[in-house]
């Protein structure tokens, strides 16, 4: 029985294994292949198809694997008699409960919502040019014994000394057993975390401020007190005054490219963060992760004040892919060492396998023109969602005309519980939202949406907004009196 012409031509079709291994998942979902049928012998698959015994078994251990055939030892592959868990099978969706929790794990695990403009990453097919593909074919063809190993508790060698080559061109001087490597820059804020705050501690973050450091240190039992962010840096004066008040221990800032409102720190911003520092002695966690996204050039606070005073987190999330899950912390070397306990004690060493990827992708020339073109489009988004939200008048608090986010709200005003009702009624319309809440240190912030431009520029969202203000504007005032705030 013939079930498929081999295609082979390399570079445009899948691979010899990954047509035989469709083809025959196809034949047992038609029923071609029945249960309990034995499959033909791997020499006579091979002649009848002109492949290689070694692509016709890698494909019949393929379908084991999956379930969808089974094998014993001295006998004949035959289609399972058990219902199989087919590839292309999609469990039903079931409407998550909006909450912080939605946005930390089901926000990730559901693929049915085609409007994802909370999301914090690009759109998938945006990554076609982002070299991972060629990466992970040369990495495969590394000897067995140089990646069998946990690998070194820093790091990936290599791809610590070319990060270290990349802070040099941002102005911080670091050595490579300076860079820790981690499992995402999220991982590297755990750490960080971990090592030098205890139960109790007093810290500083923004308000908004990145939704997942807010979990983190609630589950390190932190002391956690809001600074209100400024479209230059963060309100020194509130700073100023938490500081003479508490032992801060810490303030956690992102520089460039702010999650969730987009805003970047001046200059003068930087250094008055830093002078703050120096005056009350606590450390700056800088996190980092969207530099790659900004054109221009930005303050760097590690290279303002040195790794004794600043721990400077990023990753690779947005500049190669989210799924390779590499980030790094860079800080004293003394602290390193700690960081490098803590993260050993966590989940012993990186993934060394992703980190060669990451390594392949970075030193490839094509990478920069890769990086080039994404700030052009997400400048082009900007471009486009902006002037979607002045046509339905909403308020955004900053146009930074680069990175993921703006920071906007709607012309009506919203309370914390009807933000969460709307939220819902979006993603029954097929459509994530991330209300303010999730980005304020007291789950209050009201009003508030975090977009990401790369993809809200869809009519339909825009068209649930406009429905939604015309069902805001014909309900009648549940409190006539009450006034709406504004940040």
């Amino acid at each position: 029985m013939i079930f498929f012409i081999p295609d082979r031509r390399r570079k445009e079709t899948p691979s010899l294994v990954d047509q035989t291994v469709a083809a025959l998942e196809h034949a047992i979902q038609q029923k071609t292949l029945r249960p309990g049928m034995v499959l033909p012998s791997i020499r006579q698959f091979s002649r009848d198809h002109g492949l290689s015994t070694f692509t016709v078994t890698n494909a019949y251990n393929r379908l084991v694997a999956r379930g969808l055939v089974q094998s014993q030892p001295g006998a004949n592959f035959r289609v399972s008699r058990q219902k199989p868990v087919l590839q292309s099978s999609v469990p039903q969706w079931v409407m998550p409960r909006i909450g912080s929790s939605w946005l930390l794990a089901d926000v990730f695990a559901d693929h049915s919502i085609s409007i994802k403009a909370g999301c914090g990453w690009l759109p998938p097919d945006w990554h076609d040019e982002a070299g991972l593909p060629p990466a992970l074919r040369q990495i495969s063809r590394a000897p067995v014994s140089q990646v069998s190993s946990y690998g070194h508790p820093l790091g990936y060698h290599p791809l610590r000394e070319l990060i270290t080559q990349r802070l040099q061109d941002h102005g911080l001087d670091v050595e490579p057993n300076q860079i820790l490597l981690t499992h995402g820059a999220t991982q590297a804020l755990d750490i960080a975390v971990r090592t030098i705050l205890r139960p109790g501690d007093h810290v500083a973050v923004e308000s908004p401020c990145y939704a997942n450091l807010l979990q983190i240190l609630a589950l390190s039992q932190i002391v956690v007190h809001a600074v209100p962010r400024t479209r230059e840096g963060i309100c020194e004066q509130t700073l100023e005054d938490l500081a003479a008040q508490h032992p801060i221990r810490a303030m956690f800032v992102t520089t460039v490219l702010q999650n969730p409102t987009g805003a970047s720190f001046s200059m003068a911003g930087a250094f008055r963060l830093l002078q703050l520092a120096e005056r009350h002695d606590f450390l700056v966690v800088e996190d980092d992760v969207s530099r790659d996204l900004l054109p221009e050039p930005a303050p760097l606070l590690a290279a303002l004040a040195g790794t004794s005073r600043v721990i400077h987190i990023s990753g690779f999330s947005k500049n190669v892919m989210p799924s390779t899950r590499v980030g790094y912390l860079t800080c004293a070397k003394p602290l390193v060492e700690q960081c490098t306990h803590t993260k050993m004690s966590l989940g012993l060493t990186s993934a060394e396998l992703m980190e060669r990827a990451v390594f392949q992708v970075l030193r490839d020339g094509r990478h920069s023109t890769y990086m080039r073109s994404i700030r052009e489009r997400l400048h082009r988004a900007h471009d486009q969602v902006a002037t979607m939200m002045q046509t339905h008048a909403f308020d955004i608090w900053t146009e930074p005309g680069a990175g993921l986010f703006l920071w906007a709200r709607p012309p009506y005003p919203l309370s914390r519980d009807s933000m969460i009702s709307l939220a819902a009624r979006a993603l029954q319309a097929g459509i994530w939202l991330a209300p303010g809440s999730y980005f304020d240190p007291e789950g209050q912030e009201a009003g508030w949406f975090r977009f990401n431009v790369a993809y809200s520029a869809n009519p339909r969202l825009w068209q649930f907004f406009q429905e939604e203000r015309e069902r805001a504007e014909s309900a009648p005032p549940s409190n006539p009196s009450a006034k709406t705030s504004s940040r």
